[in-house]
């Protein structure tokens, strides 16, 4: 739902004047700089995918035989999807020259993220335990060498 309202927004601002009394002028350097992150987060968005195959789920679930994905981008980070996810939120933050409409994604995002995390990070150190706990201690959170 979240993720809806974040992409939703800034269909509206397209298609109506609802959300006008909030446009500034485009520049060319945001601009430029939010189609990079926009396409950085749609291949890694892509890329995560990839690597994890048949095991992905939109749902915080285990499939049956699920096996923890340590290879590919998750080698490096161990959510990729939400690295993903910001990259894209804030790349349209960049792109969009409204103040509701281009972090509105930012903010469904963060949203998303704090709900999810945890229950995320605790359905996996239950379902692989000490494999889990290993794999954290190797790779960030969302931000290579970072968190």
């Amino acid at each position: 739902m979240l993720a809806w309202i974040g992409f939703l927004v800034p269909l509206l601002w397209v298609a109506s004047p609802a959300f006008s009394f909030a446009d500034y002028p485009l520049r060319p350097t945001p601009l430029v700089a939010g189609i990079v992150c926009l396409s950085a987060g749609l291949w890694l968005f892509y890329r995560a995918h990839a690597d994890l195959g048949s095991f992905w789920s939109i749902t915080l679930e285990v499939r049956e035989n699920h096996r923890l994905i340590s290879q590919g981008v998750y080698r490096r980070v161990r959510h990729p999807m939400y690295s993903a996810l910001f990259l894209y939120s804030v790349g349209q933050a960049l792109a969009l020259p409204n103040w509701v409409a281009g972090p509105s994604y930012l903010v469904a995002f963060g949203i998303l993220f704090v709900c999810r995390i945890r229950a995320e990070e605790q359905m996996m150190v239950d379902t692989f335990g000490d494999e889990y706990v290993t794999y954290k201690a190797k790779t960030k959170r969302i931000f290579p060498g970072v968190w």
